[in-house]
């Protein structure tokens, strides 16, 4: 909850707007059930990197890759948030309902981002590396906040990155500069795969279950 509600956002170049869903009282009600109820213990996990949180998914709810249909049906925390559902969450509970459900999934994981914290531009969704200054000026604070979720208990050996693209390079090279993991272990982004590949839903269902486990040690 501290580093959630702790979390500081760079000076950003004009025109782009931060989006902290913790500033949210509400929020902070819905992440502090969420947390208590899957992560009250010192075990590690592995972490799991997304892009920043989206206007309807963790921007919303606080929660990584959780809308609100997905909090109260899957996680079992009620709210009072509109039931619209998010395409990259849609996806990742499906995973995590065929890999075992959520109280087993993340007491091994831990969903996050590579920035924790949203941006938008002219009121629309926009990712840390979509824009170079934008990049460039919270590469900072992506390094810290990826060394403080390690220091709250990531697993140094692997982590995966969501998006084989963009995303994953930018990690991968932020990785060889701090050498935070051993391996990082790309996987297609869930909107991606939701967008243009959802024919191919089961395989990458699988994909998933492969390389989570391989990130796991099992």
């Amino acid at each position: 909850m501290r580093f959630y509600t702790e979390l500081e956002c760079p000076r950003l170049p004009a025109g782009v707007e931060m989006m902290n869903p913790y500033a949210d009282a509400s929020v902070r009600k819905y992440l502090r059930a969420f947390t208590d109820k899957y992560f009250s213990d010192d075990s590690e996990r592995v972490l799991v990197f997304g892009i920043n949180p989206g206007r309807f998914g963790a921007g919303i709810t606080g929660v990584t890759f959780t809308d609100p249909v997905a909090l109260a049906d899957f996680c079992g925390i009620a709210n009072t948030m509109p039931r619209r559902r998010e395409l990259s969450s849609v996806f990742i509970y499906d995973f995590i309902n065929r890999y075992g459900g959520p109280a087993s999934f993340y007491r091994r994981f831990f969903l996050t981002a590579i920035s924790p914290l949203g941006f938008t531009r002219g009121g629309l969704n926009m990712n840390y590396y979509d824009d170079r200054q934008l990049a460039d000026a919270v590469t900072p604070f992506i390094t810290r906040a990826t060394e403080r979720q390690i220091a709250l208990g990531g697993k140094r050996d692997r982590a995966i990155v969501l998006g084989t693209g963009e995303n994953a390079r930018f990690f991968e090279k932020l990785n060889e500069q701090h050498g935070f993991f051993r391996e990082i272990l790309p996987l297609e982004h869930p909107r991606f795969i939701m967008q243009y590949r959802r024919k191919r839903l089961d395989e990458y269902v699988a994909k998933y279950a492969e390389v989570f486990a391989r990130a796991d040690g099992r």
